[in-house]
């Protein structure tokens, strides 16, 4: 009897729609192909039935890049619809994050980074009582103090360096009335010491050296500012309603291939000595 019942439901259409499935899951779990760069692929989920705010959102959109683990919080309603979510997506993922391609996943990611928000979000909730007042997180400390050893480690190696170059090194100074040449490279030779050709001297001079200057003070931003040295060529733009002039301005230490036209009046009303030669 027991037989021919079995047998009558294996082969009736109706009890295989309304039975109940006892066995194991069918098919195999597939690996999800993992992306070649970030965020061509995201996790999501949502945490719901969340104190409304007062901005009336009660809800978490949790995102999470694939490759990166990068995550994004983003406060939701319940009530949004499709295009709500649509809109918000472009707003505050697409624009910052991602290329045109969308492609969503769910692996267990998005549930496992909902699990340590909500953990945080339970500490905050939480009444704290005692004399003992809320300090950060670990991590802030565990941060500063790694900070302070890698810049320990860095003197250290720097120091180390230090002390092999000088090894093959010498120490030089030069006294009032010493004899000394000066070394230029081939650029600035060529544009201030008429010198040409490959096998120009490195060296010119010899120079005697007639009085101490006082040591080199550089400003503490580091600023460079570029000095004209001449004008070169001056040039009239004629335009529908008017004429612009502009001039070809040649900067200290640079050479002459890496002369700039300039605005002729901004560069009288800075450097007016510059055309006292020119025509």
């Amino acid at each position: 009897m027991k037989k021919d019942v079995a047998e009558f439901v294996s082969q009736c259409p109706n009890c295989q729609q309304v039975k109940v499935e006892h066995q194991k899951p069918a098919r195999l779990v597939q690996e999800i192909a993992i992306p070649l760069w970030k965020w061509e692929a995201i996790n999501m989920d949502f945490i719901t039935g969340l104190p409304r705010s007062c901005r009336k959102f009660d809800s978490i959109w949790v995102i999470v890049e694939r490759l990166t683990k990068s995550t994004h919080f983003l406060p939701v309603r319940a009530t949004f619809t499709s295009e709500d979510y649509a809109g918000f997506y472009i707003r505050e993922i697409v624009r910052v994050n991602l290329s045109t391609t969308f492609h969503p996943q769910t692996d267990g990611q998005a549930k496992r980074t909902i699990l340590t928000l909500e953990n945080m979000l339970r500490v905050c909730a939480l009444d704290f009582k005692g004399k003992s007042g809320l300090i950060g997180p670990n991590l802030v400390q565990q941060t500063m103090e790694q900070v302070k050893l890698i810049r320990e480690r860095l003197l250290t190696t720097q120091s180390r360096q230090k002390s092999y170059l000088n090894v093959r090194r010498r120490d030089l100074e030069f006294c009032v009335d010493d004899w000394a040449f000066l070394k230029v490279s081939p650029m600035k030779g060529v544009m201030r010491f008429g010198k040409k050709g490959k096998l120009s001297p490195r060296f010119i001079g010899s120079y005697q050296i007639l009085r101490r200057v006082e040591d080199v003070q550089i400003t503490e931003d580091l600023s460079y500012e570029e000095t004209p040295v001449a004008i070169l060529d001056r040039q009239v733009h004629k335009l529908r309603t008017k004429e612009g002039a502009s001039v070809k301005v040649l900067w200290r230490n640079k050479n002459r291939e890496k002369v700039t036209w300039e605005a002729e009046d901004d560069m009288r009303s800075k450097y007016p000595h510059l055309f006292h030669t020119v025509g």
